[in-house]
């Protein structure tokens, strides 16, 4: 059994609600074990056989069933998110700021949001590439407004990214 986190994209934002009891009975029901959520925002600790992306495509097809929306989740071994939390490159100590991963699942969106580094106000935010993420800090109050939450939020980027609070990645690790 390996320790698997799914982070679902969009749910409890946008009209999407699924309750936490009934996002762990569709986990239950796939066989996985070991199940926590976190927080409302669709954040689900399991234990699993199957690789993530195996669990990926079983979990993703059992959201769409129960609860009527094309479903987009990451799937991660719980390990790679630890790696990716403790990279993490900028000082997220700052009150002033807001300190986020945005998860990419296609190399091919990472590469135009690690572009938009050279024209963002670095005193407005700031981003750096990981490994298969990008690392971003924002100022507070800015998020939806500044030039990478409007590109990871876009509906083209919608089923190739999510993103995370890093101290909800914590919690999950």
């Amino acid at each position: 059994m390996t320790r698997l986190v799914a982070l679902l994209r969009g749910i409890n934002v946008g009209g999407i609600r699924i309750r936490m009891a009934d996002l762990k009975e569709v986990f239950v029901g796939l066989g996985f074990e070991n199940i926590r959520t976190v927080l409302a925002s669709g954040n689900v600790l399991f234990d699993s056989e199957d690789d993530p992306a195996a669990a990926k495509a079983r979990i993703e097809a059992a959201l769409t069933e129960r609860f009527g929306y094309e479903a987009y989740t990451f799937v991660v071994e719980q390990s790679y998110l630890a790696r990716v939390v403790e990279a993490y490159p900028f000082d997220d100590a700052r009150t002033d700021r807001h300190s986020y991963v945005v998860f990419v699942s296609d190399p091919a969106v990472l590469a135009p949001l690690a572009a938009l580094a050279d024209d963002l106000d670095p005193d407005l935010e700031c981003i750096q590439v990981g490994e298969g993420v990008l690392y971003w800090q924002v100022v507070k109050g800015a998020t939806l407004d500044s030039a990478v939450g409007k590109q990871s939020g876009s509906a083209r980027n919608k089923a190739t990214t999510t993103v995370r609070n890093l101290n909800t990645l914590r919690r999950l690790i």
